[in-house]
């Protein structure tokens, strides 16, 4: 590996992923990659984020060899259905019903890749959600102020004001769009070294603390496993 830190892009538009990355203390440019999110036929919803995330960070790393590219792609899945963004405002309620009271999984793709040196790092963050039981009048009120349109499944896990979610167990940074403890891990890898992401992360500012962090950071190894790594997610 090169003894220099390599620039550093975000293939993605999403303000979310930005304010994480951001809280990672590293420079970083945006190029969003826009790629086919169509799922295959019979494709699981692990495989899907994982093909997607690995298609955007080619797609940025095709315009800037030279930088590691960070890329992600992150599904709300209930059962075997995978719910993306929601079209209508009708569809955002009929989401946020379906969800309600329930327990759903959010996967996220994550992929670091650097062309030049046919770098590829690839990993899975799972986190199990369980949603409260709000109210009819709950879900009109959050669909009318327009923040569930923009997002897959219908709803922001850090909106105060709905508070959508009863419970999670595992990464809450996954559940926003970017798991920063698996970042972490992805780029100490290669050599990065960001702010830890105790002191990045939202859940453990306000939680005192992070109960999955640990069991995430504690599989760091020394040295790169490869131009490969591809591993399953906390």
């Amino acid at each position: 590996m090169p003894a220099s830190q390599p620039a550093i892009i975000l293939a993605s538009e999403s303000p979310r992923r930005r304010e994480l990355l951001a809280g990672l203390g590293l420079a970083f440019d945006v190029q969003p990659a826009d790629v086919d999110e169509r799922p295959l036929p019979g494709e699981a919803p692990e495989a899907l984020a994982l093909r997607l995330s690995r298609a955007k960070a080619d797609v940025a790393a095709r315009r800037a060899p030279e930088a590691l590219v960070v890329a992600a792609d992150t599904l709300v899945v209930l059962g075997d259905i995978v719910l993306g963004k929601p079209a209508s405002p009708e569809e955002a309620s009929a989401m946020l019903r379906s969800l309600r009271g329930r327990t759903h999984r959010v996967l996220t793709g994550l992929t670091l890749r650097q062309a030049s040196l046919a770098y590829e790092s690839t990993q899975l963050a799972d986190t199990p959600v369980l949603m409260r039981a709000y109210a009819d009048d709950e879900v009109r009120a959050y669909v009318a102020s327009g923040d569930p349109l923009d997002k897959a499944g219908a709803y922001a896990v850090q909106n105060h004001r709905f508070a959508p979610v009863a419970r999670l167990e595992g990464c809450y940074a996954n559940v926003v769009g970017l798991p920063l403890c698996h970042l972490y891990r992805a780029l100490a890898r290669r050599g990065v070294q960001p702010r830890h992401p105790l002191a990045a992360c939202p859940w453990p500012q306000s939680h005192g603390g992070c109960a999955w962090a640990a069991a995430i950071l504690s599989d760091i190894s020394e040295e790169s496993r490869g131009s490969r790594d591809e591993e399953e997610g906390r």
